[in-house]
C-alpha cells in the first residue's frame, strides 16, 4: 500500500432525522452530559450543523439540509438529504490530511473547497474529496484537508469527550485499499470494528467516554 502523509480520525458526521437538528443536538447533549456549538452553515453544500468537541483534535458534526437549491446539487447536500430521509443516523466518517494531492492523483477526483462561518463571522476553510464515494459506498470515509489557522479550527474547541470505537458494517479490506494503507496506520487510540453488513451499511454506531459515562450511540 503506498504511504502518504499521515492519516488522521478527524470528525464523525450524523444526520438529523425527522425531529432536526436543534432536537438531535438537545438528544445527544443530554446523552453525553455537554453542550453543543453552533457551527454556522456550509453555504456551498446547502447544509447547517452543530458540533460536539472532542479530544485529540476531533469533533462530531451534527448536520442537516436546508430547503435550498445548492442542497440538491452538491454532493454532501445530497449526501446529507438521502441520510436524513431514512431516518437519519450516522452518515460518515472523516480522515484529515496534510495533503491530498497523492489521494488525487490515485483516486482520480478532485477535491473541493467547502466553507462556513461561525455566528461571530469567523471563516472556516477546507478542501474535500470523497463524498461521492461515501455516497457510492457509505463505509468509505471521506478525506478533508483544513485551510484555516488553527485557532478557528474545531480542534481548538474545549472538549469533554474522547472517541473509543467506530461500529462500520463493511469490509476492512474494501475500506483500507480506498484509504491506501492499513487501517492500524490511521486509527491511532480508536478502535475500529468491522461487521458483515446486515442492512444500511456504513458508520452503524460510535462509541464514546463522556462526562455521563462510556456511551454507545
Amino acid at each position: 500500500m503506498v504511504k502518504n502523509d499521515p492519516m488522521h480520525i478527524d470528525h464523525v458526521v450524523y444526520a438529523a432525522g425527522p425531529a432536526g437538528l436543534d432536537e438531535e443536538a438537545a438528544r445527544f447533549e443530554d446523552l453525553l452530559g455537554v453542550k453543543s456549538v453552533d457551527g454556522g452553515l456550509h453555504p456551498r453544500f446547502g447544509t447547517r450543523l452543530r458540533l460536539i468537541p472532542m479530544a485529540d483534535a476531533r469533533h462530531i458534526e451534527l448536520v442537516e439540509v436546508l430547503d435550498h437549491p445548492v442542497a440538491d446539487k452538491a454532493p454532501y447536500g445530497q449526501a446529507v438529504r438521502a441520510r436524513s430521509e431514512l431516518g437519519g443516523g450516522w452518515l460518515g466518517w472523516a480522515i484529515s490530511v496534510d495533503d491530498l494531492s497523492e489521494l488525487e492523483q490515485r483516486l482520480s477526483r478532485r477535491s473541493a473547497i467547502g466553507t462556513r462561518h461561525f455566528p461571530d463571522g469567523r471563516l472556516l476553510e477546507w478542501r474535500q474529496l470523497g463524498i461521492k464515494g461515501l455516497m457510492a459506498d457509505p463505509q468509505l470515509p471521506y478525506f478533508i484537508r483544513w485551510l484555516s489557522e488553527p485557532s478557528v479550527l474545531p480542534s481548538a474547541l474545549p472538549a469533554e469527550v474522547t472517541l473509543v470505537e467506530l461500529d462500520i458494517a463493511g469490509s476492512r479490506a474494501r475500506v483500507e485499499q480506498w484509504l491506501g494503507r492499513s487501517v492500524d496506520e490511521v486509527s491511532e487510540t480508536v478502535s475500529l470494528r468491522f461487521e458483515s453488513p446486515s442492512g444500511y451499511p456504513g458508520l452503524t454506531a460510535v462509541t464514546l467516554d463522556a462526562p455521563k459515562g462510556r456511551i454507545r450511540i
